[in-house]
């Protein structure tokens, strides 16, 4: 499926995600250089890119640990299935938590994972007890604490 929508898109349309990923502050006309197109349908396939939703928007990616935010955990959560309301109460609590940056749900023994940042373990107990166990319909959470990030990229592989 993936491969079939890149083809949708031509190598000029790839190239310009892939610098946009790189750096999105780029200005249309040097995009328009590296991409051998001019300035004005460089600008037009980005906008077709935003409005369509490719592009869903641009942001500065922030050194976590730079802002004293050193623990990182990825954590499995299972809830208890037949419990009402409990998948609903759960992704409200993760779109409200700003030390939730990620949640996907998941297949196999939990039913989400969620990628957690704080300042520290102390901090992250707080989080779990005064957040997730106070959520209806939680039943377990394993920790998983990040010793290191090995890779980390927000690219696609789009070219």
């Amino acid at each position: 499926m993936a491969d079939m929508e890149n083809e949708r898109f031509d190598r000029a349309t790839r190239l310009i995600l892939q610098e946009l990923q790189q750096d999105s502050r780029q200005s249309t006309q040097q995009l328009a250089d590296k991409v051998g197109l001019s300035a004005t349908p460089v600008w037009r396939r980005i906008k077709e890119l935003e409005e369509s939703g490719v592009i869903r928007r641009h942001v500065a990616l922030v050194d976590r640990e730079k802002l004293g935010l050193n623990i990182c955990v990825l954590a499995n959560v299972s809830l208890v299935r037949h419990s009402d309301g409990a998948v609903e109460n759960f992704e409200r609590l993760v779109s409200a938590s700003r030390e939730i940056i990620e949640c996907h749900g998941i297949t196999g023994e939990a039913d989400y994972v969620i990628k957690v940042v704080v300042p520290d373990m102390k901090a992250y107990d707080q989080f779990l007890q005064g957040q997730i166990f106070k959520v209806p319909g939680v039943a377990s959470v394993r920790s998983n604490v990040v010793l290191r990030e090995v890779k980390y990229e927000t690219a696609l592989p789009v070219a």
